[in-house]
């Protein structure tokens, strides 16, 4: 018996919004490498996240030990774009007064 090796692709897919997910998943790359960063090992992501897969938990692992800078670089983008959004939501929906505002509504609707 031989053993072959093989290079083995990684299970992530690009979305059109430029997001890593894990293949056939709503999970994105940014939660495994969180939860492996928290000392979570690739069964316990998997018990958090059983669409994942172990296979795929341990080849995302080992993608982001091998490419930790650039797996990085892209979170610390996905971060600053997800303030930056929610900059702009709360600049166009200030948050100040709402629940004033709420309780004004709750009160005429009641009245009416």
């Amino acid at each position: 018996m031989s053993l072959t090796i093989e290079p083995q692709t990684v299970p992530l897919t690009l979305t059109p919004e430029g997001v890593l997910m894990v293949t056939g998943t709503r999970v994105p790359l940014d939660t495994v490498v969180y939860g492996f960063q928290e000392g979570q090992t690739a069964e316990q992501l998997v018990e958090d996240f059983p669409t994942v897969g172990l296979k795929a938990a341990y080849a995302i692992i080992a993608y982001y030990l091998n490419n930790r800078e650039s797996v990085d670089a892209y979170i610390e983008r996905r971060e600053a774009e997800a303030a930056e959004l929610r900059r702009t939501i709360e600049a166009k929906f200030p948050s100040a007064g709402i629940r004033e505002r709420l309780m004004a509504r709750k009160t005429k609707g009641r009245a009416g």
